[in-house]
């Protein structure tokens, strides 16, 4: 796989800083069912990275300590983690939100046949991937047979009350575009996919999240083997939309690798840019250390985050009509 760094260090990105600390985002490690294209982590059903019991146990001990409002849990599949059942439940009690971003497809793998039900027990948001909602652009980006799953999974999720009114219980939806180009507006793409998964399949969910691809680790490699990296670099760069960079995650959010280290965004996860600090920062300093006001570790994916209508862990920053198919 081709490295994205070196084409990203140099950057003339704005410097940006933080703000209090809300949000607690956690990698429990590289092992997922799938392998998908456009995946920025590498996960896959190979890699045996997985977060040990040790650092695990920080983890409910920082949402007290800081005291967090959420932990977004990610992966590779987080729910493979055999803790992972323990850890929802240590935040629940806590009254802590907790997010599972979910590839639905994990729902029919051996042992996970009562996880729906779990997180639906548990009152967990599901964050879950659906690029498109035709069968054709979901298989050729997450693999043959991917959409049908994932359609099975989410009308078992609606029959558990997720992405129904008054239930209490969050189902949002992730589109990633297939190839080198920004999302097209949010509310747009909602829109359509709410008429025709309802129309096709009767399916409900409470929100679309439009992400941008990141340059970096599948996909930046993707880029780089078909000659498209430096067009793409340069889409993010004409798209750059300062307005954004004042809601960006990496203002109140931490991402936690398996290991336990620090880093701004999953992204800097990725690209190995722990957070800035005289050492290798560590959950453990959290329970000590407020981190509001640092400087933020930039490098030219951050305009991945600004370009557009702007991208998070949340979907779009800001409403801005690109009006694209999701074929796109």
């Amino acid at each position: 796989m081709h490295a994205t760094f070196p084409l990203l260090q140099a950057t003339d990105f704005p410097v940006i800083r933080r703000h209090a600390l809300e949000i607690l985002q956690v990698n429990l490690g590289y092992k997922c069912n799938m392998s998908c294209v456009h995946c920025h982590v590498n996960a896959g059903p190979s890699r045996t990275e997985m977060m040990d019991s040790e650092t695990l146990a920080l983890i409910p001990e920082v949402l007290a300590a800081r005291a967090l409002h959420t932990l977004d849990l990610t992966g590779g599949a987080p729910e493979l983690h055999e803790a992972f059942r323990w850890l929802v439940r240590a935040a629940r009690a806590q009254d802590c939100k907790v997010i599972d971003r979910c590839n639905l497809t994990i729902l029919f793998e051996p042992g996970q046949e009562d996880l729906a039900e779990f997180l639906a027990e548990q009152q967990v948001e599901i964050v879950a991937s659906l690029p498109c909602y035709s069968l054709e652009n979901v298989d050729k980006q997450r693999g043959k047979g991917t959409f049908d799953k994932s359609i099975l999974a989410l009308q078992k999720l609606n029959a558990l009350g997720y992405g129904l009114p008054n239930t209490g219980l969050v189902l949002n939806l992730v589109f990633n575009p297939q190839g080198a180009s920004l999302p097209p507006d949010q509310a747009t793409l909602e829109a359509d996919y709410k008429r025709e998964l309802l129309q096709h399949f009767g399916i409900y969910f409470n929100q679309l999240l439009a992400i941008t691809n990141m340059p970096i680790q599948r996909f930046g490699s993707m880029l780089i083997s078909k000659g498209q990296f430096n067009d793409y670099l340069r889409l993010l760069h004409e798209n750059f939309a300062a307005a954004n960079l004042a809601t960006v995650m990496c203002r109140n959010l931490v991402s936690v690798d398996w290991q336990g280290f620090l880093y701004d965004c999953d992204f800097n996860q990725q690209l190995g840019l722990a957070l800035p600090s005289s050492g290798r920062p560590h959950l453990r300093d959290l329970l000590q250390q407020n981190i509001a006001g640092q400087a933020i570790r930039v490098a030219d994916h951050c305009y991945g985050c600004t370009a557009g209508q702007g991208s998070s862990c949340g979907g779009a920053l800001k409403d801005e009509s690109q009006l694209q198919g999701c074929a796109a």
